[in-house]
């Protein structure tokens, strides 16, 4: 087995061991916060789904084996000192397995308890391979030895409960092989191209160019962006089902969707050195677009959830990602994304403004992405200046774009209706010394501890210097020793794991670090990178961290954390060689 080790080591507790374009990850997350003894292959067609466990044992004494995993991006390893498994990615579908001094007991984790739930197990005559055909992912998983021996098989063509799978031990020479494969039907029989070690490599060499060209600015004061890198580069899923295109999924953990603002970050994180992808994943979303013009709350394999949309801040995004790419857009795919920007620009100025208003409002805070801050606690059905900011941005993107286009009249209809959002926003949402929200139904204005109400300082170098100073002030006050709380932590209100009532979250710091930038606070924008850059070194890519301690919470291999720590790096790194080019430079 080869004894190469390229790239960061990483806890598979943390971050599940995949690759680029596969829909299965191996992990210990069976579902949703919940995590097994053992490692299990997980499969993320048609929802979430622990397909097999793999278990290694003991020869001697056929039992279980207690092991150390250890992995890399090319290689997981289960060590012991009486031998050792190793698991690579020899394609998306396809994980290649190699055992000296220790055998492999696959299993069915699914039990069936009916003939319609479960994992029906057979021996496949014609592939010379075992087969584990899923009821919750509609796949097949085959199981194909290439060296060593079978020494049990439980469970075969059986119907309802009961243990189903298979042992995988060595012969004399004390080594074995198999190949483990997601099927949709059926195919060839397996038959390998190259060595274990030849496919470990081939991982190593692939994930390297992919770092290297997302991450070629990387040094030792970046030392989490290989690791971040490969956090995005294995929750990668080629396309398939509902998901158009190669998909960057927010995790392979539970969180294994695309929403409808997460992929933004995504998408400009990957933007230099993946241009194809990061468009790819800007336009996801606006493949599903609805009639109104609505983008979708949530897209993965098989669902398309409507029930919420997500803030409008894809103007902001385009802007930031056109700068990025290294080649232009070509007129016809500029004029389709105006079309599809200008239609979900449409659904907020109609579907989302009360008759007579000049402001659009959310119905909850799911359409915030903000889900349950404290903005929202009086009313839910309300008006932001998070919401009117971002809409600003995006009139205005959608200003330049027809201006490109040669659509003047249009161009200048964008810019008066930007001018007068902002405007509205100022007269109906501006105390004079804070922004306020105000509720559609009994028109009551509040004001609240959460760092979404000071969100309007994305309108950067747009906003007055006044409110501008005001608005950076406040959000100082909102700074610990890890980064932005998104609740005061004196409040109390406050939740260490409050989800949008406390913790770090790395979209609010990117916003509102580009905001700063652009305004001209840039001491304050340099300290808030410099602490989320040192969260991310410390406790990885978490969905969220506390804002006291630092401790990264809930799905720990989130994509948008890894994406926003890359734009954050990139930025710093930047500024160390051009400073003045780039001093004002955010995203």
């Amino acid at each position: 087995m080869t004894a190469a080790r390229s790239g960061p080591a990483f806890s598979v507790h943390d971050i599940p061991f995949s690759t680029h374009g596969s829909w299965f990850a191996l992990s210990p997350v069976v579902a949703e916060k919940t995590y097994a003894e053992d490692l299990h292959l997980v499969s993320h067609q048609n929802g979430m789904h622990a397909v097999l466990r793999l278990v290694p044992r003991d020869p001697a004494t056929g039992d279980r084996a207690e092991t150390r995993v250890e992995t890399t991006p090319g290689l997981l390893r289960w060590a012991h000192p009486g031998g050792r498994i190793g698991c690579a990615y020899e394609s998306p579908d396809t994980v290649r397995l190699r055992g000296e001094g220790l055998g492999l007991r696959i299993t069915a984790a699914e039990e069936a308890l009916t003939p319609f739930t479960g994992t029906y197990f057979h021996h496949d005559p014609v592939a010379g391979a075992y087969v584990f055909t899923s009821y919750e992912t509609g796949r097949r998983y085959r199981v194909t030895l290439l060296s060593g021996s079978v020494v049990e098989v439980s469970g075969g063509q059986a119907l309802g409960s009961g243990d189903r799978g298979l042992t995988i031990t060595a012969d004399a020479d004390g080594v074995w092989e198999a190949a483990a494969e997601e099927l949709d039907s059926a195919r060839r029989p397996y038959a390998p191209s190259q060595t274990f070690d030849g496919v470990v490599g081939a991982a190593e060499r692939a994930f390297a160019a992919f770092a290297e060209a997302v991450a070629p600015w990387r040094s030792p004061g970046t030392p989490a962006a290989e690791l971040a890198a490969y956090v995005l580069w294995s929750a990668t899923v080629r396309p398939a089902s509902l998901v158009t295109r190669p998909a960057v999924l927010m995790s392979k953990h539970w969180m294994d969707k695309v929403w409808s603002w997460d992929h933004c970050f995504n998408a400009l994180a990957l933007g230099p050195g993946g241009p194809a992808l990061a468009w790819d994943q800007f336009s996801l979303p606006f493949d599903h677009q609805d009639e109104s013009g609505a983008l979708p709350d949530s897209v993965t394999h098989s669902e398309v959830l409507y029930n919420f949309v997500k803030p409008p801040i894809h103007g902001w995004a385009l802007g930031h990602l056109r700068r990025r790419l290294p080649h232009p857009l070509g007129r016809m795919e500029l004029t389709e994304t105006y079309g599809r920007l200008a239609r979900w620009t449409e659904f907020w100025l109609t579907s989302r403004r009360a008759p007579g208003a000049a402001l659009p409002h959310y119905l909850h805070g799911n359409d915030s992405g903000w889900d349950n801050a404290t903005t929202f606690d009086p009313e839910r059905v309300i008006v932001s200046a998070d919401l009117a900011a971002f809409l600003v941005l995006q009139l205005r993107e959608l200003a330049v774009l027809a201006t490109e286009l040669g659509l003047l009249h249009e161009a200048r209809r964008w810019t008066r209706t930007a001018e007068a959002t902002q405007v509205a926003m100022f007269d109906e949402l501006w105390t004079g010394e804070r922004f306020v929200a105000r509720g559609i139904d009994t028109s009551k204005t509040w004001s609240t501890s959460s760092l979404l109400d000071l969100m309007p300082m994305v309108l950067g170098e747009h906003l007055p210097e006044d409110v501008s100073a005001v608005l950076a002030s406040r959000i100082e006050a909102h700074l610990t020793p890890h980064g932005l709380a998104t609740e005061l932590p004196d409040s109390p209100h406050y939740l260490p794991d409050g989800y949008w009532r406390g913790p770090i979250w790395a979209p609010a710091t990117v916003l509102i670090e580009d905001g700063l930038r652009r305004g001209g606070h840039d001491r304050l924008a340099d300290e808030i990178s410099a602490r989320f850059r040192a969260l991310c070194e410390t406790h990885g890519f978490a969905e969220n961290f506390d804002a006291l301690t630092g401790t990264g919470l809930r799905d720990r291999a989130y994509t948008w954390t890894a994406a926003c720590y890359l734009l954050l790096a990139e930025a710093h790194e930047l500024r160390q060689t051009a400073p003045t080019s780039v001093a004002h430079t955010g995203v």
